[in-house]
């Protein structure tokens, strides 16, 4: 049986494949979510960008999602401000969680950092509680690496 580490392991070689030679982000961020939601069978995994004082909804994966959110405001305006990773084992729990949907129970969320900036986050939700580890947030960091070069 493959380990989470192992998954990431490779979707990170996937990821890097995948984007070779792609300039154009929504393409690259189009297939990032792609893969991490047939990877891991996550609820739903998208992009949100940072537009003046909010964050609007980029490629996704999963339900119908929230468009736009408040600097500040839930678990991705939040990681937003604080500038870090966020990982919720219970929505419920989180004040001020933004339900776009009533079937996630856990999230995650991962800044994308450019100069010392947030341009945007990876938000990831799960249907069950406590999904997400340490291993996610090291993971998606890294990912989140690939991408601080890109213009949005």
């Amino acid at each position: 049986m493959t380990t989470k580490e192992e998954k990431y392991t490779l979707l990170l070689k996937q990821v890097q494949a995948l984007i070779e030679g792609e300039t154009d982000a929504v393409a690259n961020m189009a297939n990032i979510s792609a893969l991490l939601y047939d990877t891991f069978h996550f609820w739903w995994v998208g992009f949100y960008l940072v537009r003046g004082e909010q964050l609007v909804l980029g490629p996704f994966q999963g339900p119908v999602a929230c468009t736009r959110i408040e600097f500040g405001k839930g678990v991705c305006g939040t990681s937003w401000k604080e500038q870090r990773t966020i990982i919720v084992p219970d929505v419920e729990e989180f004040p001020g969680h933004i339900a776009c949907s009533s079937l996630s129970r856990s999230e995650i969320v991962v800044p994308i950092k450019r100069d010392n900036e947030v341009i945007g986050v990876i938000d990831i939700d799960s249907e069950h509680l406590n999904t997400f580890d340490e291993t996610d947030a090291k993971q998606l960091e890294r990912l989140t690496e690939i991408m601080n070069n890109w213009t949005f």
